[in-house]
């Protein structure tokens, strides 16, 4: 017996309606009525982070990261949307994946992941 997948994040917002329309909106997640969206089989990574970590905001207790078949494009239509959207050659991981990250409009950190073709087929 073994867990076979994620099966839901949920996570509190001051505007529950708002923010599930920017997700559905920018990201394509969550875009039926009850919330869920079709994934694609491929790697998911569960790694509780040290208290003091700087990998994400300070005042945040989780960070979202969605793994994506297109990191430029999605950056570019995110950009587009006048939504920031920080990447840097050093996140970049041979044999692993590309990595870009934005918020929220509250705030929350998400990472877009695009892994490495080696690393998809794990």
């Amino acid at each position: 017996m073994a867990v076979t997948g994620i099966g839901g994040i949920f996570f509190r917002a001051k505007d529950p309606k708002a923010l599930t329309a920017w997700y559905a909106d920018h990201l394509g997640v969550g875009s039926s009525p009850y919330g869920e969206w079709q994934t694609q089989a491929g790697p998911s990574v569960f790694s509780p982070f040290k208290a003091d970590t700087d990998y994400f905001p300070a005042d945040r207790q989780w960070m979202l990261n969605l793994r994506v078949d297109d990191i430029d494009g999605l950056c570019a239509s995110l950009r587009a949307a006048s939504i920031e959207v920080i990447t840097k050659p050093e996140w970049d991981m041979p044999g692993v994946g590309r990595f870009a990250r934005l918020h929220d409009p509250e705030g929350n950190a998400i990472e877009l992941w695009q892994p490495d073709q080696a690393a998809g087929d794990s």
